[in-house]
């Protein structure tokens, strides 16, 4: 078998395709509950055998010339592209997003994210800062003294992925490490880790030395808890929930490894009279449709004007129940199912949590009549309180909750920044100057103004318990890297 190929049910370390000290585990379909592949169990001693192997090949790695980087990214993009309807076969049924999100948002975004970063291997590392005149003193004689800002890889770094967007997601940290000229251990999550593997395959093709990038996978936590201590790791770069983000941050405190943590969200959708009714309910229709609400970027908390509550949720309401939900293979499907039978669970105990708390059920509750599959029903919560459970906790589903306001800006800012995260907020105005006014005022990482569009070169993180750091565009490369300071006397 070429070593390019991606075998089924080994691990990448070292550049060679491994077998699992500890089995393998079955990863499922969230649509049809059957198996779709057979994914390693490595052992604590394979994944600290990846560290190392990452290790090992750091120091060439990060001299190679960045000419030499980005064009092995370029070809890895383009082997994404020219495999891209078989990947996104796979992404489809390991995730359970619709074909047209697996092909469209997944793989073809990661493709575009090593596009990206072979551009970015090329971007300045340098920054000249303005001379000093330092008059004679302890330190030495008097002299005119130079200096440099100088970004330098950081070493190994430990990206730990979301099962919402494998290929995306691996990409988005992947990518920008290693135009930077780190190297990388990937521990993808659980649930859907073959299109990681095929990911590491196409890195494999396209050139990337041995050790350089680095897979390994498990069912339960130990995987990751090695990938975070091991040794040889410099930073963890982590997208998760909070409770995970805190655990591995305790980890790297320890050991000082750098962290980039892109963590929970509950995005305020802060709606005021004279919105667009229609282009509001469009960008808060995604969190029912959009990987079916599994997505920390959801504006999932809906904070609206009382003189147009009502329209408003009545406009959610026949969007709620527009949409399709069932087989994420059919073309008109648009909710499919949600990653697992536990996460189902997890979202029908917070819909019947909401029912508890007194929230108003205006759509969904029951589970779609489909003998398989994870399937949750667009759900809507109306009448709700910022001190309802539902309100305030992530839920991670397709289920969006309502909260009214009769006040001004300074209500719906309060309301909004009432919380525990703040990732991405929205506002929706006719008035884009009081929008603007608002944005300014939310404590999230980012806004959205009359959109759930992302300008994919703006910064993007969290503010509070939603993550450290920030990273997309060339933010990205700075993520990933250490400024070294060279001071010399002229």
């Amino acid at each position: 078998m070429s070593p390019h190929r991606e075998p089924p049910g080994r691990l990448f370390i070292g550049g060679a395709w491994t077998e699992p000290d500890d089995g393998h585990y079955e990863v499922i379909d969230p649509a049809t509950e059957e198996v779709v592949g057979q994914a390693p169990e490595a052992s604590r001693a394979q994944v600290y055998a990846a560290a190392s192997a990452a290790s090992a090949a750091f120091p060439a790695w990060s001299r190679t010339a960045p000419e030499e980087r980005a064009a092995i990214l370029d070809r890895a993009a383009d082997l994404i592209q020219r495999d891209a309807a078989a990947h996104a076969d796979v992404a489809r049924a390991e995730t359970g997003a619709t074909a047209a999100t697996a092909l469209g948002m997944q793989v073809a975004v990661a493709a575009a994210r090593f596009r990206r970063y072979a551009r970015g291997a090329l971007e300045p590392v340098e920054t000249g800062l303005p001379p000093q005149v330092n008059p004679a003193g302890p330190m030495g004689r008097a002299g005119v003294f130079g200096a440099l800002a100088v970004r330098q890889p950081v070493g190994v770094v430990t990206c730990v992925t979301s099962y919402n967007n494998p290929w995306a997601n691996a990409a988005g940290k992947v990518a920008p490490a290693l135009a930077m000229g780190n190297t990388v251990v990937v521990k993808p999550a659980p649930q859907d880790p073959l299109s990681v593997y095929r990911m590491a395959a196409a890195l494999a093709e396209a050139g990337v030395p041995p050790g350089v990038v680095n897979v390994v996978t498990g069912s339960s936590p130990a995987a990751g808890e090695a990938a975070v201590d091991a040794p040889e790791v410099d930073m963890v770069s982590f997208t998760g929930s909070t409770a995970v983000g805190q655990r591995i941050a305790e980890v790297c405190g320890r050991g000082m490894k750098r962290q980039l943590m892109e963590l929970g969200g509950k995005g305020a959708a802060v709606v005021f009279d004279d919105a667009d009714l229609d282009a509001a309910v469009r960008g808060i229709g995604t969190t029912f449709s959009f990987y079916s609400g599994q997505i920390c970027t959801a504006p999932t908390r809906v904070i609206v004007q009382r003189a147009v509550h009502d329209r408003l949720v009545e406009k959610l309401r026949a969007y709620a129940g527009f949409l399709k939900v069932g087989d994420p293979g059919a073309p008109d499907t648009v909710v499919g199912p949600v990653i697992s039978a536990a996460h189902r669970d997890r979202v029908e105990a917070y819909v019947e949590l909401g029912r508890k708390e007194g929230a108003r059920l205006v759509a969904g509750g029951d589970r779609p009549s489909y003998d398989k599959g994870f399937y949750v029903a667009p759900t809507l919560f109306a009448d709700c309180t910022n001190d309802m459970r539902v309100v305030r906790e992530e839920i991670f589903g397709p289920v969006v909750v309502v909260v009214p306001f009769d006040g001004g800006e300074e209500e719906a800012v309060a309301l909004a920044n009432d919380s525990d995260y703040g990732l991405i907020d929205y506002v929706w105005s006719a008035d884009v100057a009081r929008a603007f006014r608002v944005a300014r005022r939310l404590r999230a990482g980012g806004v959205g103004v009359n959109t759930v569009g992302r300008n994919m070169e703006a910064p993007f993180g969290g503010f509070k318990k939603s993550g450290v750091g920030r990273d997309v565009g060339s933010y990205a490369l700075h993520a990933y890297s250490e400024t070294q300071a060279i001071v010399w006397s002229g």
